[in-house]
């Protein structure tokens, strides 16, 4: 699948097991209409870069929450894989977020960053609309790990935009700070 080809599309239906704060739940696409998503692939459970990350997300999640989102961490693991590693692990215990099991792969093919010789997904993360509509990524190579603060940041951004079409967010924005409104007196002043 071409990534350019990812902005603006909706995402497919899915269902698909989760660990949730010691429990089995199903998530589906009715889950995440109606509220932001952070869909955050990574390879998988029992690795080094990987908790690493969730952590990292795990400690932005409230902030995550009060903007209207709910993150989501997916791996091919199977929903029992994600209970071993919680229990292995205090710092994978402490996430509050779903973990989805992509064991049939559904999901990695849906967002295009499944790895078939490796049975993995790439570390890529989505932000998808309320309309379940892809609004931003970034891909990146299996070692290459993430920041839940620039996540963060860009979901401000993409919600900002949503609500004021007729405004782009510039560089580095941050909420309060100034967009632009494109018009042809910017044009050759910036």
């Amino acid at each position: 699948m071409k990534h350019h080809h990812c902005i603006g599309r909706e995402i497919g239906e899915f269902s698909v097991q989760a660990y949730v704060c010691g429990k089995i739940k199903t998530i589906t696409k009715e889950d995440m209409i109606g509220k932001w998503s952070l869909f955050f692939f990574y390879p998988a459970d029992f690795t080094f870069v990987c908790p690493t990350e969730l952590k990292d997300l795990a400690e932005h999640y409230e902030e995550f929450n009060q903007e209207g989102c709910e993150v989501y961490s997916v791996s091919t693991d199977s929903e029992f894989v994600h209970k071993a590693w919680a229990d292995a692990s205090e710092t994978i215990r402490s996430i509050q977020y779903p973990m989805l099991a992509d064991t049939a792969w559904k999901l990695s093919k849906e967002f295009g960053v499944l790895v078939k010789e490796a049975g993995q997904a790439l570390r890529a993360a989505f932000i998808v609309s309320p309309e379940g509509k892809i609004k931003a990524y970034e891909v990146h190579d299996m070692g290459i790990g993430r920041n839940a603060k620039e996540l963060l940041r860009v979901l401000r951004a993409a919600k900002f935009v949503e609500e004021h079409g007729d405004q782009v967010c510039p560089a580095k924005w941050e909420p309060g700070e100034e967009t632009l409104m494109p018009s042809l007196d910017l044009v050759g002043r910036l």
